[in-house]
C-alpha cells in the first residue's frame, strides 16, 4: 500500500494519495512496529501530501520501543532529531545519551559497517565492552552481509540466544532479514528455533508472516535456484524438527584407512550432484563449510557449472594413497556440506538419502565390499551425467 501512496504522491495524483492514506491510517495500529520506520520514511518523502500519515507515524515511533540505532539506519537526520526531541520532552530517554549507545559500542558497530572484523577484534581486546552488551551479533545479522556476520559468529565470543532490549534473539532478527546463509550460520552456532519473542512468536512465524503465498507454496524445479524467502522457511522448519546441533562426522574420516580415496570421490560427486540439482542450497552449504578454501574437487568452486561432467577414473583397488592435511581439510569441508544439506534442506536430504548411507558416520562406507562400493559410485556418477545433461538442455 505504501508503494501506491509514494507513486501517487510523486505523480501528484491527489485522489489516489488521499484514498490510500486514509486506508493506511485505518490499519496503522495493526502494523508491526518493525514496519513503522519504512512507512514513516515514505510519509516523510511525500511531505505535505501525507501530513496526517506523517504525524501519526511519528507519534507511534516516538512511543515505540524501537532503539535509536535502528531508527538511525532507516530515517533521515531531520526525522531522527524530531524523534529524539519528542522522546526527551516525554522523558522517555536520558538527556545524557539521548537513547544512543556509548562510544565504545558505537565504535564496534562502526567497524562492522566498515566490514572490518579485525578492528572489532582489537576493540574487544580493549575490554571496554563485549559483543553481547553491544548487541553486535544482532546488528550484524540485521545490517551486514553474510560474510561479515559469519566471521563475527566464528569469534564465538557472543551468546547467539542473547536477547536485545526488545526481546529478540539473533535468530529472530535473522528470520526478519530472510537471508538463508545467515540463518544457517546462526543455527549451526547453537541458536534455538523454539525461543519466543516477548509477544509469543517463534522465528519461523516471523519468517512466514513476511513471505508471500506464491513464494511459500510455489514449486521449484530441480536445477533451478530456489526462492530465498521460501528457503528460509524450509531451513527453520528443518531446524525445529532436528534441534540437536550439527555433528562433526567428518573427523572420523581421518581414520578411514585404505578406503579414503573412494570416500573422497564419493563426497565430491555427492556435492557436485547437489550443485546441479539444488544450486542455491548447495552454494549456501558450501560457503558455510568453506569448501572454496580446500583442495579443488570435481566441480571446483567456479561460479558457472561445467557443460559436461567427466566420469572420474580412480581405481578403488590400487594401493592406498597417503593421507595429508589437504585431503583431511577437503573431506571435512565436503562432509560438512553434505551434513548441512541433509539437516536444513528437505529436498537435498531426500536425494542424499538415496545415494548415501543412513548411518550418522560417513566412515561406514569403509565397510562396503569393493564391488558394492563401485556399483554405488557408478550409480552416483550416472546421476551426475543425467543431471548435467538436463542442466545443459535447460541452459540452451
Amino acid at each position: 500500500m505504501w508503494q501506491v501512496i509514494f507513486a501517487a504522491s510523486i505523480f501528484q495524483v491527489a485522489v489516489l494519495t488521499n484514498h490510500f492514506q486514509r486506508r493506511l491510517l485505518d490499519v496503522l495500529d495493526d502494523v508491526e512496529v518493525d514496519n513503522l520506520p519504512l512507512i514513516l520514511s515514505v510519509a516523510n518523502l511525500c511531505n505535505k501530501s501525507c501530513m496526517h500519515l506523517l504525524e501519526r507515524c511519528l507519534e507511534m515511533v516516538v512511543r515505540s520501543n524501537l532503539d535509536m540505532i535502528t531508527l538511525e539506519k532507516a530515517l533521515p537526520p531531520d526525522v531522527i532529531k524530531q524523534i529524539t526531541d519528542s522522546r526527551l520532552s516525554l522523558g522517555l530517554i536520558s538527556p545524557k545519551d539521548k537513547g544512543f549507545p556509548n562510544k565504545h559500542v558505537r565504535r564496534i558497530l562502526g567497524a562492522l559497517d566498515s566490514y572490518d572484523v579485525e578492528l572489532v577484534r582489537l576493540l574487544l581486546m580493549e575490554g571496554q565492552t563485549n559483543l553481547d552488551d553491544a548487541f553486535a551479533l544482532h546488528y550484524a545479522v540485521e545490517h551486514c552481509d553474510s560474510k561479515i556476520t559469519t566471521e563475527l559468529l566464528d569469534f564465538e565470543l557472543a551468546d547467539v540466544n542473547h536477547r536485545n532490549q526488545r526481546g529478540y534473539t539473533v535468530l529472530h532478527i535473522a528470520a526478519r532479514r530472510r537471508n538463508p546463509k545467515i540463518l544457517v550460520s546462526v543455527l549451526t552456532k547453537g541458536a534455538r528455533p523454539s525461543d519466543l519473542t516477548f509477544d509469543g512468536r517463534k522465528a519461523i512465524q516471523i519468517s512466514k508472516r513476511l513471505t508471500k503465498h506464491r513464494d511459500y507454496f510455489g514449486i521449484t524445479e530441480e536445477g533451478k535456484p530456489s526462492p530465498e524467502h521460501s528457503l528460509c522457511i524450509e531451513i527453520l522448519e528443518q531446524a525445529e524438527r532436528r534441534d540437536p546441533q550439527l555433528g562433526e562426522a567428518s573427523v572420523s574420516l581421518a581414520i578411514a584407512g585404505d578406503h579414503l580415496r573412494g570416500e573422497l570421490l564419493y563426497l565430491e560427486n555427492a556435492v557436485a550432484l547437489m550443485r546441479i540439482m539444488f544450486p542455491t542450497e548447495a552454494r549456501i552449504a558450501m560457503d558455510i563449510a568453506r569448501v572454496d578454501g580446500t583442495l579443488e574437487f570435481t566441480l571446483g568452486s567456479s561460479a558457472n557449472l561445467p557443460t559436461k561432467i567427466h566420469r572420474p577414473t580412480v581405481d578403488l583397488n590400487e594401493t592406498p594413497f597417503k593421507m595429508n592435511d589437504k585431503h583431511l581439510a577437503q573431506m571435512r569441508a565436503l562432509s560438512k556440506t553434505v551434513e548441512l544439506c541433509k539437516r536444513f534442506f528437505l529436498r537435498c536430504s531426500n536425494v542424499l538419502d538415496k545415494i548415501m548411507d543412513d548411518e550418522p558416520e560417513l566412515s561406514s562406507l569403509g565397510r562396503d565390499t569393493s564391488t558394492e562400493r563401485k556399483r554405488r559410485l557408478g550409480d552416483l556418477q550416472d546421476a551426475l551425467q543425467k543431471g548435467s545433461s538436463s542442466f545443459d538442455k535447460s541452459g540452451s
